[in-house]
């Protein structure tokens, strides 16, 4: 799906996103985003940043910069606060190289038309030694859930350009990052990756 149109359908989508994973984020991501970003530290840049949810979960003494491909849902995260934010593509982020202590990425892999160019673009900007963290959900390693997944990705992705069935692990390993932690959760959809730059 092209950018143009991504960005249109996550545009439309701001009005209701929140709403529309209150129950996901209570069940599951709110406890995995405060264990995950409890490491980020210094310069941050979120990539795929969508309204902010990841805000209340950061340290104190980080300085956040949000990029998302989407300006409504962007407007969203500034009303919670976030106060340096951008309009960019995850896949040609115009940012220098190196300028970032810790880079996160929550829930947008899936989206992304070239998961593997912005993942390589999260670890260019990221300084050497830094930290990349990701929350991602994707291809389970249930087989019958997977299959399923893969019966109904195409459908699935046509919404809001989701693709369910990616590995989030291995588009880590395919841009050239080594993790040094992953695990999953939630019948083996949910990633948690850490890798440094």
């Amino acid at each position: 799906m092209a950018a143009a149109d991504l960005q249109q359908k996550w545009d439309r989508a701001a009005r209701w996103y929140d709403w529309g994973v209150a129950l996901l984020e209570i069940a599951v991501f709110r406890d995995l985003r405060r264990r995950l970003l409890a490491s980020a530290h210094g310069r941050v840049l979120e990539v795929a940043a969508g309204t902010g949810a990841n805000l209340p979960y950061y340290p104190t003494g980080t300085h956040i910069t949000a990029v998302d491909l989407s300006p409504a849902m962007l407007e969203k995260a500034r009303r919670r606060g976030v106060r340096h934010a951008s309009v960019m593509d995850a896949g040609v982020l115009a940012l220098p190289d190196s300028s970032f202590d810790t880079v996160v990425s929550t829930l947008g892999t899936c989206t992304f038309p070239d998961p593997v160019a912005a993942v390589r673009e999260m670890r260019r900007v990221c300084r050497p030694g830094g930290r990349i963290l990701l929350l991602e959900h994707g291809r389970s390693d249930r087989p019958r859930l997977a299959a399923y997944q893969d019966r109904k990705a195409a459908g699935h992705a046509k919404h809001l350009g989701c693709w369910w069935n990616r590995d989030p692990l291995e588009t880590v390993r395919s841009a050239g990052l080594d993790p040094y932690a992953a695990r999953r959760t939630l019948f083996g959809i949910i990633h948690v990756i850490e890798a440094r730059a």
